[in-house]
């Protein structure tokens, strides 16, 4: 799509409700930035040993990777502005307890822990809400253009952020930075109260919270466009996260620094990530997203392996700038790859999925290399992450990530089910038969088309399905599919796709009778429900 067919680049931060809580999104990331920075740092005062260091990194992505799936859930069945809003308290009496136990010298490695650990909760219940309220608060057509900026002020945050948390932190000492970050929760909690949500109408087919969490594990486990991001993301962050989780022992053993320098650094990646985002759509000129994703491993594998030869201290930020770089491309990829496959109606609870094994491979990572590192040293590891980085991202270029450029929009186009009585909503489970005439020259190409089909009923909710044949008439072939109850079912006719409603389009040719394929319902029957053991 053209610049003008989007509506520009900037073009959402014209609607005032999206300006205001992006803007109240990046203070409260500056925030966010300055109390990492400070208990990144007050752990090697601490405990200097690699293990420890990592392991302030592993607490505040661990919780994400617990949590993601139900954060979605969540994201998708609550009022979001009200959750938004509890969460963001939580998060200010995290900053509020770091802030005391600093004032009064209480600060250990345990409680830099538990409280990263607290943390960590509160951006994992977050996380997916953010991501989902976009769609509310811009235009359609300025949708993408959202996302983006929502990314870039990320970065602005992690321009700032970490160098000011540096400089007030060896200025002024931890509880200062640790009072900024709870300031910054205020902005952002006063922001989403001036948001006027609109009410959401109730809707029988709302879903609930363990029907929403099967629905969306279904899709996840049916979607191989979706394995395919996943499997390219936990690879990268894996490997890559080696130097995040060193980078304070980079920063203090090897070049030297004190609080300040490592601000500086983490400032220079974000800056990177800046310039990153800009030059991203030249490169995108040339390069495809598989093409994007290899630059940033390799890049990130030079810079890797770079710090491991202690550059000197005023070239080393030049250095974290490229990183930054690599980074903000490897993530708009992966991340707009992921978004680029997800239909709407289950787009908080995938993405929660893929955050999810973001921050597992983050988490894991740091953990490892932190052991690592204990064996072979600071510089040993770094040379092993960053060669292992770059030989995977050559291999995984035989495993390209998907296109995205199917039309997800709802189809609308399944009719009502025809039904001798009304059908009580939690009835289930219930088997849905649809009866074609095949003539046998095409039986094969029939089978090959409908046993695409087979993804799109489970990933809209079916859990179970096969195709079957009547004995007695072979060119009857029957479809079935079962789904949990009857208001699932209701949604599935909510969820079906254009790009599927095409795929039936298509098969449908195949059919050979004078009336539309017939389709029947069938319910358990009461017996039969009490029959069926619970999950």
């Amino acid at each position: 799509m053209s610049a003008k067919q989007q509506g520009g680049s900037f073009a959402p931060l014209l609607q005032p409700t999206f300006a205001l809580l992006w803007a109240a999104t990046v203070i409260g990331n500056v925030g966010s930035f300055m109390r990492d920075v400070a208990s990144a740092w007050l752990v090697t005062e601490a405990a200097a040993g690699p293990a420890a260091v990592a392991l302030i990194q592993a607490a505040g992505t661990l919780p994400v990777f617990l949590l993601a799936i139900p954060a979605g859930v969540m994201a998708d069945i609550l009022d979001r502005r009200k959750f938004l809003l509890a969460v963001q308290v939580m998060l200010a009496c995290v900053s509020l307890s770091l802030m005391l136990l600093a004032q009064a010298g209480l600060t250990s490695v345990a409680a830099l822990a538990g409280l990263t650990f607290l943390g960590g909760i509160g951006a994992a219940l977050m996380a997916p809400t953010w991501q989902a309220i976009v769609p509310e608060l811009v235009q359609p057509k300025d949708t993408r253009n959202a996302v983006a900026l929502n990314s870039l002020g990320i970065n602005i945050a992690r321009a700032i952020g970490p160098a000011a948390g540096g400089l007030i932190l060896a200025s002024f000492g931890a509880a200062v930075t640790y009072g900024v970050d709870v300031a910054s929760y205020v902005v952002v909690i006063a922001a989403l109260l001036l948001w006027r949500r609109a009410r959401k109408e109730e809707d029988p087919l709302d879903e609930r919270f363990a029907g929403a969490f099967r629905a969306g594990l279904r899709y996840a486990r049916a979607s191989r466009e979706l394995h395919i991001v996943l499997l390219r993301a936990a690879l990268f962050f894996l490997l890559a996260s080696a130097v995040w989780a060193l980078l304070p022992l980079v920063a203090r053993q090897l070049l030297g620094g004190d609080a300040g320098y490592y601000g500086m650094l983490l400032g220079a990646v974000g800056m990177g990530a800046i310039f990153g985002a800009v030059l991203l759509p030249r490169v995108r000129q040339r390069l495809d997203t598989d093409g994007v994703l290899l630059f940033s491993a390799l890049l990130t594998a030079a810079v890797m392996a770079s710090l491991a030869f202690a550059p000197p201290r005023a070239l080393a930020p030049f250095v974290l700038v490229l990183l930054g770089m690599a980074w903000i491309a490897a993530l708009t990829g992966l991340n707009g790859t992921a978004q680029a496959i997800l239909p709407n109606w289950v787009r908080g609870r995938a993405l929660a999925v893929y955050l999810t094994v973001f921050n597992g491979a983050m988490t894991a990572g740091s953990l490892i290399w932190g052991a690592v590192a204990e064996m072979l040293g600071v510089p040993w590891t770094l040379w092993t992450a960053a060669l292992l980085l770059a030989v995977s991202a050559i291999l995984l270029r035989r495993i390209p990530l998907p296109r995205g450029e199917a039309d997800l929009t709802p189809s609308n186009h399944w009719p009502e089910p025809l039904l001798a009585a009304p059908v009580a909503q939690d009835r289930g489970p219930v088997m849905i038969l649809v009866e074609y005439r095949v003539a046998p020259e095409v039986r094969a190409d029939f089978l090959a088309t409908i046993h695409r089909l087979s993804a799109t009923r489970r990933r809209d909710g079916a859990y179970g399905w096969g195709i079957a044949e009547d004995a007695a008439d072979p060119s009857l072939m029957v479809e079935w599919f079962m789904v949990e109850s009857w208001a699932e079912h209701l949604r599935q006719h909510r969820r079906v796709a254009q790009v599927d409603a095409d795929l039936q389009i298509e098969l449908r040719r195949y059919h050979t009778g004078p009336e539309a394929p017939r389709v029947r319902h069938l319910l358990a029957s009461d017996k039969a429900v009490s029959a069926i053991p619970a999950a």
